[in-house]
């Protein structure tokens, strides 16, 4: 086996995981912004600036794990020919898990704007949804049952 690939492999397992560990904490945040009293500004405040912070990291996580899976199937051919109907069912997954980051930016929007109507167990159940995913996904390219 190239050993090139190899490392491109080994590189995007540890971006993808990197980056779901902020998908799994980002909404944790927002449980305990949702269960902030509306007087306490300096708690808000230091919760606020966390979100934002890791927002910008698996953000970043994000990109290079997109870019090292793009590199995995252009450059190794990774889940080309018959039979990989798993990547097809895997990306579907990856463009929600995306679309997931981008409602998380949404509610910290509404956080930040003092505008969030949610409760924290709306967000508790909502933190659940990216450990969903991210389990999918490992099955799919693990087993790759199609």
């Amino acid at each position: 086996m190239n050993s090139g690939y190899l490392w491109v492999k080994a590189f995007h397992i540890v971006f993808v995981a990197s980056w779901f560990a902020g998908l799994f904490y980002l909404p944790r945040l927002f449980v305990n912004l949702a269960m902030v009293p509306k007087d306490s500004h300096a708690e808000r405040e230091r919760l606020l600036l966390m979100a934002r912070k890791l927002y910008r990291f698996a953000n970043l996580l994000m990109v290079v794990a997109l870019l090292l899976g793009f590199w995995l199937w252009l450059g190794y051919g990774i889940g080309r020919g018959p039979g990989q109907y798993w990547l097809h069912a895997k990306l579907a997954l990856v463009v929600l898990v995306i679309g997931y980051q981008h409602m998380c930016r949404a509610a910290l929007r509404r956080f930040e704007q003092l505008a969030n109507q949610r409760s924290d167990r709306w967000f508790r159940v909502f933190n659940e949804v990216s450990v969903l995913l991210f389990a999918a996904i490992v099955v799919l390219v693990v087993v790759k049952p199609f």
